[in-house]
């Protein structure tokens, strides 16, 4: 019997729609962000997600503590101007990561936190690791969801990442379910956001009218002063803040990230006669810090003064204090709009006898700390140790703090001599900020010196990553400020309870960090004579090697600032 054409000729092939996984879109979406690392520590969670990085060319850096992973995230950004990645799984790990995620928050930094989470059809199952993350996140980010589809992951990254920058910057945290991440689903069915297409320029000026009355203040004020805080680092504005001062001829004062917009020596830069300033000035203009503990919630600044505030976030402006005139915007762009507003328009005064003033309160203020930042001393005085740091810091080197009291020490010598080579914290105060942001800051500028300075107790937060750094080879000069006390608490609690009740849960135990830096195949040495410092640190540098050099610092000295703190009155 005669077969039929069909019969007899195989069936035309029909071709399988292309697919793609949850875990590869979040690996375009990353990419498309501008993201070459993602920090993190594996869980079954998000293994598909490595997977899509390495066919992205997103490199994958693994770490010890989830903590580390989000504060790295954080430094990221910091060093690089981009968002940071942090990846973790679900339950402890994002838990783990909540600290970190904070950190971000007060410091209005940019990162993204991917969490895992159980797969969806298990939800409210009692799955492993399960946990209302979102919940959790929601008050400590500018954005938290849940991915609810596969074909929406790359979508909803780009727009946790769009939501970063809402204002002032902050993190975002995104929950993707094992499912949604393991799931295929046609490569056409996914929303794939093009790079440098899904959000828009936030280089505002605000109201043009604002910024023709600044630049009127200005020009008409005889004792202004400028106050650069860590937006005009945040919103790359160094160089408008630069040209700001020395086109309208203000002294500048700078904290936090600004640290370094002018070096040292700089005529407009000063450092120690703030309060002097501040209490002197006619016109007070204060440019992305906010009224917060660090500003004496704006009740040190006179009332006689005008004073003006600039700031990314609406709410900021006029919080805790009122103002004469607020700003909201890009400081970097204001602050370029203000110098191009007033170069037309004639000074009232050439201020030569303001800068004068300032000048001879700064060099007395200098002259006053002197004997002690170069103090013999033994046990070595804390002053003197960041007075052998400063002088050990180049052009390249970024300094980060990791402590209380020690690094708060730090914060009255240590000037960093280029802008953006200053990380501390933030306003969070977290301890244990030191390894992930070293971690973070040599991994994206490998050209780049990196000096950390820790607290002891900061030290032993995260310091088994120092282990990472070993792994990745990413070498850095480390030093450990060493009293074997959490000092900061520990005057506050002599200061409240006396003498007998000052060793309360404050005291940490005689441990050789050197040793501890040997043992993880770093370089270790240890100082207690205050002449040792420089050379320790020089070999550090040398060594090419992650390195701690051990100090034993005065347990009985106090910073100024761990003195003066209001918590304690």
């Amino acid at each position: 019997m005669a077969q039929t054409v069909s019969e007899t000729q195989p069936a035309a092939q029909v071709k399988e729609p292309e697919t793609i996984s949850g875990g590869h879109l979040v690996a375009k979406a990353l990419k498309a962000e501008g993201i070459d690392v993602i920090f993190t520590l594996c869980g079954g969670h998000i293994i598909d997600i490595y997977d899509g990085c390495v066919d992205e060319g997103i490199a994958v850096v693994d770490v010890r503590h989830e903590q580390v992973a989000a504060h790295a995230a954080d430094g990221y950004a910091r060093v690089t101007g981009k968002p940071g990645c942090a990846v973790v799984t679900a339950g402890p790990g994002t838990t783990d990561a909540v600290t970190g995620v904070a950190n971000a928050f007060r410091a209005e930094s940019p990162m993204l936190l991917i969490g895992g989470q159980g797969a969806l059809n298990q939800h409210k199952m009692g799955s492993l690791q399960d946990l209302p993350h979102v919940d959790m996140m929601a008050p400590i980010t500018k954005f938290a969801a849940t991915v609810p589809h596969t074909a929406r992951v790359a979508d909803m990254v780009s727009m946790a990442f769009r939501e970063c920058y809402n204002g002032a910057p902050g993190p975002s945290f995104l929950e993707i379910p094992r499912d949604i991440l393991d799931n295929s689903v046609p490569a056409d069915s996914a929303t794939v956001p093009e790079a440098g297409h899904y959000r828009a320029s936030t280089k505002s000026i605000g109201d043009p009218a604002n910024i023709e009355a600044l630049a009127d203040l200005l020009v008409r004020a005889e004792k202004p002063v400028v106050l650069l805080g860590s937006q005009v680092w945040t919103s790359r504005g160094s160089e408008a803040a630069v040209d700001f001062v020395r086109t309208l001829n203000v002294p500048a004062f700078m904290n936090g990230s600004a640290r370094g917009t002018l070096p040292p020596g700089d005529p407009h830069h000063f450092h120690l006669s703030r309060r002097y300033g501040f209490n002197n000035a006619d016109l007070i203009l204060i440019v992305g810090t906010p009224f917060d503990f660090r500003m004496g919630y704006g009740r040190r600044l006179p009332k006689s003064a005008t004073v003006v505030q600039i700031d990314l976030d609406y709410r900021t402006v006029g919080k805790n204090r009122d103002i004469d005139l607020g700003l909201v915007g890009d400081p970097g762009a204001i602050l370029a709009a203000v110098a191009q507003a007033a170069s037309g328009r004639s000074r009232k005064a050439d201020r030569k006898a303001w800068f004068a003033e300032l000048r001879a309160e700064e060099n007395a203020a200098y002259q006053k700390r002197l004997p002690r930042q170069l103090s013999d001393a033994n046990p070595i005085h804390p002053l003197r140790l960041a007075h052998e740091i400063n002088e050990f810091l180049t052009e390249d080197s970024i300094y980060i703090g990791d402590g209380g009291d020690i690094v708060t020490f730090s914060g009255g010598v240590v000037q960093p001599k280029s802008p953006g080579h200053w990380m501390d914290p933030g306003p969070l105060g977290t301890l244990g900020v030191g390894i992930p942001f070293v971690l973070a800051a040599k991994y994206a500028r490998p050209d780049k010196e990196v000096v950390a300075l820790f607290g002891d107790g900061a030290f032993s937060l995260t310091g088994w990553d120092f282990e990472t750094l070993v792994r990745f080879n990413l070498p850095f000069v480390g030093v450990v400020g060493n009293n074997s006390s959490m000092n900061q608490i520990r005057y506050g609690q002599e200061a409240k309870y006396g003498h007998d009740r000052s060793r309360i849960g404050n005291t940490l135990g005689d441990v050789r960090y050197d040793e501890f830096a040997r043992m993880l195949g770093g370089y270790g040495e240890e100082v207690r004579d205050p002449a040792d410092i420089g050379p320790a640190l020089l070999r550090a540098r040398e060594s090419g090697l992650p390195s701690l050099i051990n100090v034993w610092v005065d347990p009985d000295a106090y910073a100024p600032g761990t003195m003066n703190q209001t918590m304690y009155k």
